[in-house]
C-alpha cells in the first residue's frame, strides 16, 4: 500500500510540473525549471556580507528584507516548491555601439519598450490562476520587486549560473534573461542546478566603465552606472560623471561583454523589442522634457518610475559628457529649474560644454543658488 501512495504521489508530481512547463511555454516564457525552497543554503552568508561592507548604497529595503530575502521559507513557510521562469529580452545588436554617437542618449536595453514587471507578473498570474485551479494548491508569484533572490534561485533551478558580474548566465541566452518565480505548495519534480561556465573569462568586469566589481562575483553598488541612474537620488558623485558618458537610465556593459551572448537570440516577446524612439533617442530632446511630457513619454516604461528630475539629471550629466555645444541653450533653460539636483546638473554640464570665459561670464552673475549643492557646483566648476 505505501508504495501505491508513492506511486500516486510520484506521478501527481509529474503531471503538475509537465502542466506549469506548457503553461510557461504558452505564456511566451522561453525557460521554466525547478527547485526547492532549501536550494541556496549560501545566501544568508553572501547576501550578510554584501549589506555589512555597505555595498547595497541607500537600497535600505535590501536590509530591511534581509531574513526573508535569504530564506524562501521565512518569506512563505508553506513554500515547498520554487518554480523559476525566464524570459529572453536580447537586442538585435550590441547596444555598447551607440556609445559612439554622444549627442545620444543610451537607455538599457530592459527598459527600451514596456516595464518587463508588469509584463511577466501578468502572465506569471495567469500561470498561477490555473495551476491553482488545477492542482488545488497554493500559489504566489513574483517578479524583483519583492525579496526574492532570484538570480541564485535561478541557478539552483539550472535556469544558468551567476556569472562574475552577479547576473544569471544562460547557455542558450547569453545574459539577456528577465525572471520570474512562482512560489507553491505542491511538492513538484526539481531540476538539476547548473554548474559556472565562466572559466578563466572576465570579460564583464573589465568592460564596467566605473569598476564597480571589487572582485569576481562581487557587485558594489555604489559604483554601478545602472543603480547610480536609477536607484540612487541626490547629487552622483563627481569622479564618476565622466565615465557615463551618455548612458542616462541604466548600463549594459558588462552583460553587453559577456561571450555567452553570442548563443543570444533577439527577443520575440513585442511588447519588449526595442521602441523605435528609444533605442538612439537625442539628448537634446530629453532636456527638454516638464513632468507631464516625461510621464507620457515613457507611459508604461519603467523609466517612469524614476520620475522626470531624476531623469532629467542623468541626461544632463549625459550632456556634460556630449562635448555637444548645440545643448548648450538647453542646459541654460535649466538653470531656473525648480529641482536642485537638475539645477545642480545643469551647472556641471556648461562647465563642460562653454568655454572659460563664458562659463565665468554666467557664473559671476548665476553663483546665488539658494541650495547650497548647487552652490558647489558653481564654484567646482570655477575651479575646472
Amino acid at each position: 500500500m505505501p508504495q501505491s501512495d508513492d506511486k500516486k504521489a510520484a506521478e501527481r508530481r509529474r503531471k503538475q510540473t509537465a502542466f506549469l512547463r506548457r503553461e510557461a511555454a504558452d505564456k511566451g516564457f522561453d525557460l521554466c525549471r525547478i527547485t526547492g525552497p532549501d536550494s541556496i543554503p549560501h545566501a544568508p552568508a553572501r547576501l550578510g556580507e554584501f549589506l555589512d561592507a555597505g555595498r547595497h548604497g541607500s537600497m535600505d529595503w535590501m536590509a530591511e528584507t534581509r531574513d526573508r530575502r535569504a530564506d524562501p521559507t521565512i518569506l512563505w513557510p508553506q513554500v515547498r516548491s520554487i518554480v523559476l521562469f525566464g524570459m529572453n529580452y536580447g537586442p538585435d545588436s550590441d547596444p555598447r555601439a551607440l556609445q559612439a554617437e554622444k549627442s545620444k542618449a543610451a537607455i538599457s536595453v530592459y527598459a527600451r519598450n514596456r516595464d518587463y514587471h508588469d509584463v511577466i507578473k501578468g502572465r506569471l498570474k495567469e500561470i498561477a490562476t490555473r495551476f491553482a485551479a488545477a492542482s488545488g494548491e497554493d500559489v504566489k508569484v513574483f517578479v524583483d520587486t519583492a525579496p526574492v533572490m532570484e538570480k541564485p534561485l535561478a541557478a539552483a533551478a539550472g535556469l544558468g549560473w551567476q556569472g562574475k558580474h552577479t547576473n544569471l548566465v544562460s547557455r542558450d541566452f547569453g545574459s539577456w534573461l528577465f525572471l520570474g518565480s512562482l512560489f507553491t505548495t505542491a511538492d513538484l519534480e526539481k531540476d538539476a542546478a547548473e554548474r559556472d561556465h565562466c572559466g578563466s573569462c572576465r570579460a564583464c568586469l573589465d568592460a564596467c566603465p566605473t569598476k564597480a566589481f571589487p572582485a569576481p562575483y562581487q557587485l558594489d553598488a555604489r559604483l554601478c552606472i545602472s543603480y547610480l541612474t536609477i536607484e540612487h537620488k541626490g547629487m552622483i558623485d563627481r569622479n564618476l560623471r565622466p565615465a557615463f558618458g551618455n548612458r542616462i537610465y541604466g548600463c549594459d556593459d558588462c552583460l553587453a561583454a559577456c561571450p555567452w551572448n553570442k548563443f543570444a537570440r533577439t527577443a520575440h516577446e513585442t511588447k519588449l523589442v526595442a521602441r523605435a524612439d528609444l533605442i538612439a533617442p537625442d539628448i537634446a530632446f530629453f532636456l527638454t522634457l516638464d513632468d507631464p511630457d516625461f510621464r507620457q513619454h515613457f507611459s508604461g516604461s519603467p523609466v517612469k518610475r524614476i520620475g522626470r528630475n531624476r531623469f532629467v539629471r542623468n541626461v544632463l550629466i549625459a550632456a556634460g559628457n556630449s562635448g555637444d555645444r548645440g545643448l548648450v541653450p538647453a542646459c541654460l533653460a535649466l538653470l531656473d529649474d525648480a529641482s536642485p539636483d537638475v539645477r545642480a546638473m545643469a551647472v556641471w554640464a556648461l562647465s563642460r560644454l562653454m568655454s572659460r570665459p563664458e562659463f565665468e561670464n554666467l557664473a559671476a552673475g548665476r553663483d546665488k543658488d539658494p541650495d547650497a549643492q548647487v552652490q558647489d557646483e558653481w564654484q567646482e566648476g570655477r575651479r575646472l
